[in-house]
């Protein structure tokens, strides 16, 4: 056979190939991408690399359609959409309290890159100590644009939590909080306000911590999209909508009650995954 032929048959192989890579929608370079459809229209949410955990609980219980079919049970203009609750699938919002999950929480996961940008998909959770996830709910930041003076309440209000955190960190004061529980529960309610009121001056007071600053960057984008600083570094953000920010923006916009629930129905129908990078 000829050199030159050999050399045609060599290159056809090497684009045939190429070709072959390029068909596979699944490449390792890929961000986990989910779609929710919703009964106000629908969205893509990117899943970060950055919060592992987090990423592939979300994109295990889309793929089992954990999430098919259950409402958004509180709404809050300007701030967030949140869902999650498996106990919102049958039951009237009327008949739930909005603590609904699974039996585990995943552990928090703070990135110095990831903040609570408008569209940012947050993990909720309540309030434990290590500030855990919850297993199932989320939430999506609407908020509205931040100002300087905004901004500065918000690194004040950041601050306090993880002086809070860090103060639940070291035993004798959670000891004194514990007590503070035992003595209201027992119905001796001054002495409670007491030993609470102590422990707020505590935390108040500490700072054997390394406080945070919000960056500059973030400040900016807060500045300009908008979104919910004083929640960074205390609830894991772990996605965002890259498409269908409109979509968060009706449901947001309709009438709720004064528990913050919907009044007319904001369901989510379905959520699949159609992006993975095959994790």
């Amino acid at each position: 056979m000829k050199p030159y032929i050999l050399l045609i048959i060599f290159i056809s192989l090497l684009v045939f190939t190429a070709c072959g890579n390029s068909w596979d929608s699944t490449s390792e370079t890929e961000p986990v991408l989910i779609e929710m459809e919703t009964n106000y229209g629908t969205l893509i949410i990117q899943l970060y690399d950055e919060t592992p955990l987090h990423r592939d609980n979300f994109k295990t219980l889309v793929s089992e359609g954990f999430y098919d079919s259950l409402q958004f049970h509180r709404i809050i203009k300007h701030f967030v959409v949140q869902g999650g609750d498996p106990d919102t699938r049958n039951l009237p919002l009327s008949e739930i309290d909005g603590l609904g999950g699974l039996d585990y929480t995943i552990p928090a996961e703070f990135h110095p890159d990831l903040f609570h940008k408008r569209g940012a998909v947050g993990a909720a959770r309540s309030d434990n100590p290590e500030r855990e996830s919850s297993s199932t709910q989320f939430y999506f930041v609407q908020g509205r644009v931040a100002t300087d003076s905004l901004m500065v309440v918000a690194d004040s209000r950041i601050n306090h939590w993880l002086a809070q955190y860090h103060v639940r960190m070291i035993p004798e004061f959670t000891a004194l909080e514990d007590s503070a529980s035992v003595l209201r529960e027992a119905g001796e309610i001054e002495e409670a306000d007491k030993l609470l009121a102590e422990y707020r001056q505590i935390v108040e007071e500490f700072d054997d911590f390394e406080r945070y600053v919000i960056p500059g960057e973030h400040k900016e984008v807060y500045r300009t999209i908008g979104g919910i600083p004083h929640l960074d570094q205390n609830y894991t953000v772990f996605g965002e909508i890259i498409k269908g920010l409109e979509v968060m923006d009706a449901m947001a916009a309709v009438e709720t009650n004064e528990n913050d629930r919907p009044i007319p129905e904001v369901r989510l129908l379905r959520a699949r995954v159609v992006g993975t990078n095959n994790r």
